[in-house]
């Protein structure tokens, strides 16, 4: 590469990364969002404006890779069991609104424009694809990406990521002279089935070690080559395959999502998804033909309504079919509307094969990125639609954060907890995300920082480094965990306390090497036992037996599930219910001598039989 190649690359970086700091912070400072500013933004610098871009292809395909960063970014946050957990959603919610907009997208071509039924076919599946990009990035920024509606379109998302290959496949069917596959079918689907078991196998088995062995190294960038080498090998693997190259990479992200390095990876990534991601949207930008849409103006002005109008109603209709309530059907209604980044490839496809036109693919693509431009505006409509609407965001600040003690959680136990240390005069800093508790406390004149304690650098601002205790508090079992995790991997030095919801949960977090945690019901169940064994006029020194011995075991049984399983250490239980045998006494109980033989008096059939 001689000199004036390097100026010429040197140069349109120049040009993008100026073009997005100027037109993003506009564009958000308006309340349009930050994707708005970027397709604004590649509308000016390409090359139907100034023209400082003429070939924007390539760097559509180059920019492809924010979207395959962003699917593995969203992998590492789906361990395989909650992926299970969400498969009517992937496969019955998603087929559902394929189905449905397809179907109600395709009449507008065939009826109103008159294509035939073959184009008409490819039109409505390749529309009926939304942008998981643009959805995702938009779910992001307002904080809603584990909110029920985010999680439901993701859902969407995720199955019309698999359903775009057997759309490939249909415009290869409709093709005039029946198309040509480039493989047999069996050959196909052995790619297909091949490429899953060598990226779960090698994910399963060797990409623990093979971080442990980086890691030993001591060389953080390595790190961050590794987890780039994973994520494009995984990609790479799934597009030879025939599949998508976000699938496999968001296929890796969930096999790491129960490593240990999961949060390094998460951290080291996000970066160049957030510059790849913007990147892409640019891109995007830069394709809209205005020449087309001038030429088009006609049909765009009803096709693009039209489309929009059909996916909300296809989509909100889908959403309470399968049991979600008005106000997250009209969110993901209002989320997914526009068409996606793979209808540029079925239209690409379509066009080769015959089926479409040229100038009917150029109006589709038109009609793609349009949608997605008003997607941003759509979004802003979703508390006006909803029966109620939601909390405002608040701006995160954590200025005079940095005590002793990082309390994340303000709830009921987290508030108790609270009165403990500030009565010692412990300096204690609190985040929660609940806005209105935010509020109350401040009515208390307790000071709660506003934060997500699930977010790495909303701990760092809140000064987690720098605390010597940090107890989670939040009321949900799966954020509990989440957090506890990330504290231990982030912030080793700092002691770490949490509340455990369950016996379950409190294995899990002994497990992840938490100090100390506490059941939420333990102790309290301990105290009112005690207080009915007092009402039952039981003595003191009985009862004080009797909760010691209780505990006592309790801990054993712990230590043992810990190297077992949940059922392990059952006989370490004091009393198991009976209800067909007759009570015996607290002494009885205790005494292990009098146990042997109630137990063998079981054995012989001389009690009562047992349930």
């Amino acid at each position: 590469m001689d000199t004036h190649d390097t100026v010429v690359l040197f140069s349109e970086a120049l040009i993008l990364l100026g073009a997005a700091v100027i037109a993003v912070p506009i564009s958000k400072r308006l309340g349009l969002g930050s994707v708005l500013g970027y397709l604004i933004a590649g509308i000016i610098i390409g090359p139907e404006v100034l023209r400082l871009f003429r070939e924007t292809e390539d760097m559509l395909h180059v920019s492809e890779l924010g979207v395959v960063l962003l699917l593995f970014v969203i992998g590492l946050e789906l361990k395989p069991s909650r992926l299970w957990s969400m498969r009517k959603d992937i496969f019955g919610l998603g087929l559902t609104q394929v189905l449905l907009s397809a179907a109600g997208v395709m009449a507008y071509p065939h009826f109103v424009l008159g294509w035939s039924w073959q184009a008409s076919v490819i039109a409505g599946f390749g529309l009926a694809l939304s942008s998981t990009a643009l959805v995702m990035q938009l779910l992001d920024e307002r904080g809603e990406t584990q909110s029920t509606h985010g999680r439901k379109s993701f859902a969407i998302l995720l199955f019309q990521d698999i359903a775009f290959v057997p759309i490939l496949l249909l415009v290869a069917i409709l093709a005039p002279h029946g198309g040509e596959m480039a493989d047999p079918a069996w050959l196909a689907i052995a790619k297909v089935v091949g490429a899953f078991a060598v990226v779960i196998g090698v994910g399963h088995y060797l990409i623990n070690p093979f971080f442990t062995i980086l890691a030993r190294s001591g060389a953080r960038e390595i790190m961050t080559a590794a987890g780039l080498f994973i994520v494009l090998a995984a990609a790479t693997l799934m597009a030879l395959a025939g599949l998508s190259m976000a699938m496999g990479a968001f296929l890796a992200g969930v096999l790491l999502a129960e490593s240990r390095f999961r949060h390094q990876l998460e951290a080291d990534i996000e970066p160049f998804r957030g510059m790849l991601l913007g990147l892409f949207f640019i891109a995007v930008g830069m394709t809209i033909d205005l020449g087309v849409l001038v030429s088009n103006w006609a049909a765009l002005l009803l096709g693009v309504p039209a489309l929009i109008a059909t996916k909300f109603l296809t989509i909100y209709a889908a959403m309470r079919l399968f049991g979600s309530g008005h106000n997250d059907a009209i969110a993901s209604a209002l989320y997914l509307p526009q068409g996606g980044e793979f209808g540029f490839v079925v239209y690409a496809a379509a066009a080769a094969g015959g089926i479409i036109t040229l100038a009917d693919s150029s109006e589709l693509i038109a009609a793609v990125v349009l949608s997605m431009a008003l997607t941003p505006l759509l979004v802003r409509l979703i508390p006006r639609l909803q029966f109620q609407r939601k909390q405002t965001d608040r701006e995160e600040s954590f200025e005079g954060a940095g005590g002793t003690v990082l309390m994340i959680g303000f709830g009921r136990f987290g508030q108790m907890v609270s009165q403990l240390l500030l009565a010692r005069g412990i300096d204690v800093t609190t985040i929660d995300n609940n806005l209105t508790r935010i509020d109350n406390a401040a009515r208390f004149g307790f000071k709660v920082f506003y934060g997500d304690g699930r977010r790495i650098d909303v701990l760092r601002a809140a000064g987690a480094e720098h605390a010597e205790l940090i107890l989670v508090c939040t009321d949900g079992k799966d954020t509990t965990s989440r957090i506890a995790e990330l504290v231990r991997e982030s912030f080793p030095r700092a002691l770490l306390g949490a509340r455990s919801f369950d016996r379950t949960q409190t294995l899990e977090l002994l497990k992840s090497d938490v100090d100390f945690e506490l059941r939420e019901t333990f102790e309290s169940a301990m105290v009112f036992g005690r207080m009915a064994l007092e009402h039952l006029s039981v003595d003191d020194e009985s009862a004080s037996e009797i909760e010691a011995e209780i505990r006592s075991r309790d801990r054993e049984r712990l230590g043992l599930q810990l190297s077992g399983d949940i059922y392990s250490g059952l006989e370490t239980l004091l009393a198991t219910p009976e209800p067909l045998v007759p009570p015996r006494s607290a002494p009885e109980r205790l005494n292990p001598e009098a146990r042997k033989e109630a137990r063998q008096d079981t054995d012989s059939g001389t009690d009562d039989d047992h349930v």
